[in-house]
């Protein structure tokens, strides 16, 4: 008891994370290899507070890195403990530190089951979604939610001005927050709304994103860890993703030790029935004691001092940004369907007098009904621009759809002209074909061939997947128009046909042609195979002519050839008789 008591007494600052490694420590022990005690590489150095490289390079954090609870859990069994009724409930009975209302629970269930079906790379457990809302609002402060999942009361963090937190001008106009001078972490799984107005979901199908629906809230939670294609089965997937959210490892400690005594089993709770953790990490920041200062030495009265002017506060780097610029050699890109764009865009933001600015959020949105996305499948990604005052986009994605689309740049917290890319998108295509096989094509006038004719198409040597080809027989080499005669194949009604269009290579860039049927004229006929970029192969066929039989002869014929004997014998009576009858 006096461990948990500690637990949920745990407060910021030194001891804090501490305590937290060692808790995480002791809570990991008997997990899988690769889920690593929270702070502590494999290698067994400890972790700091300063991300990797690449939590740097992503969002600020979905909550702006507001506040959030410190309580760990208690270092007790999470099982739920049996009942004493003889009744039984359709949730369990156990410690409410272990249970999780039961609408918060199953928000977190489904939200895993769609991320399986729409980013299964990313691996990701409910467990690490309750844990996160654990840490970020005591499982909507108990689950203090309706049945749809929205929140009785609204969950604001603080005010992000500055003062103790990090200072994010108003982005919604109070839509989400209430607060249209600055924004404010918003709901079961703090939001805050610049990121929510590109991360919302809407996950109770009620056509509305809500970050104050738990439903709606856990969808979103698990796309933004999903977003850049972590590992949630990886320590460093993991740290990845969690530092994304909050970047602090004090944070990712106490996720990372929620996570595992969830993961050691938990069980449902009505709603309205969970605890709510009493300890935030701000709250040592208003209490800090001051320092006595030494009393002065009494001295001649001074003159007194003219009132000065109250201060006007220090701009923020958002608020020094004139403009942005091209930061890449190019503001147009290009890429075939279903690839990746290999130029990354990138902007540069700058002062008036053309001076970097550094740690502003540039937001790159995909403008439109385009059917390409950033990696992860996000249609927005908000970037943190570096010491030189650029911020990198993440890789774009072609989707199937072609056409030049526009990708666009603005700062988050400002209203300046926007920077706009063009990103065009070509069709699939291909440069080279070639037969599978190297077998003669032929067939007897009349007949069908016994082979079918397979090609394979390659681009600058790959496999040229999904390329839409067409197939005709032609006249001849100098003339590509459709032949009347000579081989053909068969449409849906049995009719000849000598060009097929719509045709497509499949996964290994293959396309395989319907099988051909000659009429009765010999020869030797050209079949031609085109397909979008260029790549044309031209096959022989061989019609030949069907061999010669030798007919049946008919009576007479057999008569006057070689008469039988009766024959004979009649012929000379007949003689004999037509002799006699001229004698008389």
């Amino acid at each position: 008891m006096a461990s948990a008591h500690f637990g949920r007494r745990l407060r910021k600052g030194a001891v804090n994370t501490t305590v937290a490694a060692l808790a995480v420590a002791a809570l990991a022990a008997s997990q899988a290899p690769d889920v690593a005690a929270g702070g502590v590489s494999e290698s067994g150095q400890a972790a700091t507070d300063t991300p990797a490289a690449a939590d740097a390079s992503t969002d600020d954090s979905a909550t702006g890195n507001s506040p959030y609870y410190t309580d760990l859990p208690p270092l007790n069994s999470p099982n739920p403990a049996p009942s004493s009724s003889a009744t039984t409930s359709p949730v369990g009975t156990g410690s409410s530190e272990a249970g999780i209302p039961a609408t918060v629970l199953d928000a977190y269930k489904k939200a895993e089951a769609e991320l399986a079906q729409s980013k299964p790379g990313c691996n990701l457990p409910w467990q690490l979604l309750a844990a996160i809302g654990k840490v970020e609002s005591g499982q909507a402060r108990g689950g203090n939610v309706s049945a749809d999942g929205t929140t009785l009361s609204p969950i604001l963090g603080p005010v992000l001005n500055g003062n103790g937190f990090a200072n994010i001008s108003d982005t919604d106009n109070g839509a989400y927050d209430g607060d249209s001078t600055y924004d404010r972490a918003v709901g079961p799984m703090q939001f805050i709304p610049s990121t929510w107005a590109w991360a919302g979901r809407d996950g109770n199908d009620d056509g509305k994103k809500d970050p104050n629906n738990i439903y709606d809230a856990a969808l979103a939670a698990g796309h933004y860890l999903c977003r850049y294609n972590w590992d949630m089965s990886t320590t460093s997937g993991m740290r990845s993703a969690i530092l994304s959210y909050n970047n602090s490892t004090a944070y990712y400690n106490t996720v990372i030790s929620w996570l595992e005594y969830y993961r050691k089993g938990t069980h449902s709770i009505p709603d309205g029935t969970g605890s709510v953790p009493s300890n935030r990490s701000d709250d040592d920041t208003s209490s800090t004691p001051s320092t006595p200062s030494t009393p002065s030495t009494p001295s001649t009265p001074s003159t007194p001092s003219t009132p000065s002017t109250p201060s006007t506060p220090a701009p923020t780097p958002t608020d020094t940004v004139d403009h942005l610029e091209n930061a890449g050699s190019t503001t147009k890109l290009t890429a075939m369907a279903g690839d990746a764009f290999t130029t990354k865009v990138s902007t540069r933001a700058e002062t008036a007098a053309g001076k970097a600015v550094a740690k502003v959020r540039v937001r790159f949105t995909i403008v439109g009904d385009a059917d390409l996305t950033f990696a992860g499948g996000e249609s927005v990604a908000t970037v943190a621009t570096d010491s030189k005052g650029v911020a990198v986009a993440p890789a774009l994605q072609a989707g199937e759809k072609t056409g030049t689309f526009t990708v666009r740049a603005t700062i988050v917290g400002r209203t300046i002209t926007a920077l706009d890319y063009k990103a065009t998108v070509t069709a699939r295509a291909a440069d080279t074909l070639a037969r599978t096989a190297d077998t003669a094509l032929t067939c007897v006038a009349g007949g069908e061939f016994a082979d079918q004719v397979t090609v394979k198409a390659t681009y600058k040597g790959a496999v040229a997947d999904k390329v839409a080809a067409t197939a005709t027989l032609i006249k001849s080499a100098e003339d590509p128009t459709a032949n009347d005669k000579g081989p053909y194949f068969k449409d849906a009604s049995g009719n000849p046909v000598r060009t097929l269009t719509d045709l497509q290579t499949d996964a290994n860039g293959v396309l395989q042609l319907p099988k051909l049927y000659a009429d009765d004229t010999a020869g030797t006929y050209l079949l031609r195979i085109t397909t979008t970029g260029g790549a044309t192969l031209t096959v022989e066929l061989t019609v030949t002519a069907a061999a010669s039989t030798t007919p049946e002869p008919t009576p007479s014929e057999s008569s006057s050839a070689s008469p039988s004997p009766s024959d004979s014998a009649s012929s000379s009576a007949s003689a004999s008789e037509s002799s006699t009858t001229s004698g008389s």
